[in-house]
């Protein structure tokens, strides 16, 4: 712990002070009046973001007017993610400079002039480029508030070989990660539970989080929203990491089980069948397939174990089911216990990533932060006969906006 945080204090040092070196030289020639103003104003900056930072846990966000804290919370996320790149190209700059002057002091040329006057233009169009990519950076998270209700409807036909035949054309709207504590605008929110309903699915599941900790951050008006979401053969759903209400302070154990229990009675009057460690048979015609719901369980040493895959199962075997679908929020149970243990699960249904709300995710390409701590955050993967889907979820948290990673409601068809 100790040396992790050192480390983590040295990259934060470095990139302060290269972020400050930038900037002096990009004003070194102005007058002495904007010189002076845009570096005093860069470092109130820098001291408000990492007040920010710092004092996260204590700032009753809450209680702060939601365009105040959107505007400032993407600013602090663009501001050091800014600085973070510009270490890298101006630590690659100092590398190259390095290397230059070892090769020219073990076997000088007589070029040294030259050298050093080309080694000076690329390293003030480094900075350059540095300032230019921070900049960026800082607009580009400003600029992802604008999306974080910019739904998309993701369409995926899967072709599963033990799919029994009358639920052929089966048609599935995911939707996951909600987080109402997090939204600002019914109306926006309303949009997207239309938008799920226009699909004219035949079932709809939910994956977790419908809060970020507390059970009444589901007002009535959200729950007269969320409660429109109706399919033919029902509406199911699971619980989250965030449902639990882990991450805050109750003034006592029994607060936080009566929240939980709250937020269950929340799901049951919208009409949604919350599914606690158990599995339900749904019938089209003559066939039958299985459909499994767990609380959150997570091989992440850092979120809850509390699902419970033998007690979901019990007595399902012996119904000779061919078919499963399994609700489980956290993608890294699939590997660490799915596919290893249970591989009569066809389809698995994940969440919980957001796909960290910013990256690139194309046809040709698809990156975020979160792929290094998650193998599985994004889209569909497949290994055999099993297939494992991780939405990107419809909220958002932390970063109140998406940059490159939208919200998604996901629709299936199964062939």
């Amino acid at each position: 712990m100790g040396l992790r945080l050192f480390v983590i204090l040295g990259i934060i040092g470095l990139a302060e002070y290269y972020s400050f070196i930038v900037v002096a030289s990009s004003v070194r020639n102005m007058p002495s009046v904007w010189r002076i103003t845009i570096t005093t104003v860069y470092l109130f900056l820098t001291t408000i973001s990492w007040l920010g930072l710092i004092l996260f846990r204590q700032i009753n966000w809450a209680a702060m007017p939601h365009l105040l804290r959107n505007v400032y919370i993407a600013f602090v996320l663009g501001f050091v993610v800014g600085k973070i790149l510009i270490l890298i190209i101006m630590l690659v700059d100092d590398i190259r400079r390095l290397v230059t002057w070892l090769i020219t002091s073990l076997a000088y040329s007589g070029t040294g002039d030259k050298d050093a006057a080309n080694t000076i233009d690329r390293s003030l169009f480094l900075k350059r480029t540095a300032l230019v990519v921070g900049g960026l950076s800082l607009l580009g998270f400003t600029y992802g508030i604008r999306n974080r209700y910019n739904y998309r409807v993701r369409k995926i036909k899967l072709r599963l070989a033990s799919l029994p035949a009358a639920f052929k054309g089966l048609r599935i709207v995911q939707i996951s990660d909600i987080h109402t504590g997090s939204f600002d605008n019914h109306g926006a929110v309303e949009h997207g539970i239309q938008r799920a309903l226009d699909q004219k699915a035949d079932l709809i599941l939910f994956t977790g989080d419908l809060v970020n900790n507390h059970a009444d951050e589901v007002d009535a008006k959200y729950q007269e929203i969320y409660s429109r979401l109706k399919a033919p053969m029902g509406v199911f759903s699971t619980l989250g990491n965030h449902d639990y209400g882990d991450y805050v302070h109750w003034p006592s154990p029994q607060a936080k089980v009566d929240n939980l229990d709250r937020l269950k009675g929340i799901h049951a009057s919208m009409g949604w069948r919350l599914m606690m460690n158990e599995h339900v048979i749904l019938e089209r015609g003559a066939d039958k397939i299985a459909l499994i719901g767990i609380e959150n369980w997570s091989a992440k040493a850092n979120f809850p174990k509390y699902g419970d895959m033998r007690k979901a199962y019990d007595g399902l075997k012996e119904q000779n089911i061919p078919f499963k679908i399994l609700l489980s929020h956290d993608p890294s149970h699939w590997h660490a216990q799915v596919i290893p243990e249970y591989k009569d699960v066809q389809l698995t249904l994940s969440g919980h990533t957001h796909g960290m709300q910013f990256g690139v995710d194309s046809k040709w390409f698809k990156w975020s932060p979160v792929q290094y701590m998650y193998k599985e955050w994004a889209g569909l993967y497949t290994e055999g006969d099993q297939n494992l889907y991780v939405n990107r979820g419809f909220g958002f948290l932390g970063y109140p906006g998406r940059l490159g990673i939208l919200p998604e409601i996901t629709v299936f068809e199964l062939v």
